[in-house]
């Protein structure tokens, strides 16, 4: 037979309350769209509004996510649909190619119009040689047996025209 200490446990606890009290907390919205919750009042300027927050009991299940209903999902077809593309960064050099054609041409060391200085660079690596006018630049690069290579650049530093080989000619 449980003792009396016990027995007064167990008779206070039926009678303490089973859900937790919600808290009532403020949201507020300012002008940029920043969220603030507090228990205080709002800015001045910023939208207003309740939020009753419940304590979390122990023992309690929560749902995270309501159930699925498999007799809707379960004869979906999946259509194949290109992804839209939100707000793409737009390239220095005008996304004359785009970013496939500027990989495959860093990957295959070669130059090709559109391409930057820095893409350039990690294709054929620094310079041999910069030569900087008014309003274009030009990398030259000395390749074996004689060769070289230029690359023109225009004013805002984006290939103009594909690499121009040319040999150097030898004294007779």
């Amino acid at each position: 037979m449980p003792s009396k200490p016990i027995l007064f446990l167990l008779t206070c606890l039926l009678y303490l309350p089973q859900n937790g009290e919600a808290a009532t907390l403020h949201r507020c919205e300012g002008a940029d769209g920043s969220l603030t919750f507090t228990s205080m009042s709002c800015a001045q300027g910023e939208r207003f509004s309740t939020q009753e927050i419940h304590p979390y009991s122990p023992g309690s299940v929560v749902a995270v996510m309501p159930e699925a209903n498999h007799e809707k999902t379960s004869g979906m077809g999946a259509q194949g649909r290109e992804p839209g593309i939100i707000g793409g960064a737009e390239h220095i050099c005008g996304n004359v190619i785009d970013a496939r054609q500027r990989r495959e041409a860093i990957i295959n060391r070669r130059v090709i119009a559109g391409m930057s200085a820095q893409d350039v660079e990690s294709a054929l690596g620094k310079p041999d040689k910069v030569n900087i006018r008014t309003s274009t630049t030009t990398y030259r690069y000395d390749i074996k047996r004689g060769r070289t290579a230029q690359i023109d650049f225009d004013q805002r530093g984006c290939v103009k025209e594909k690499a121009k080989f040319r040999t150097a000619k030898s004294p007779r």
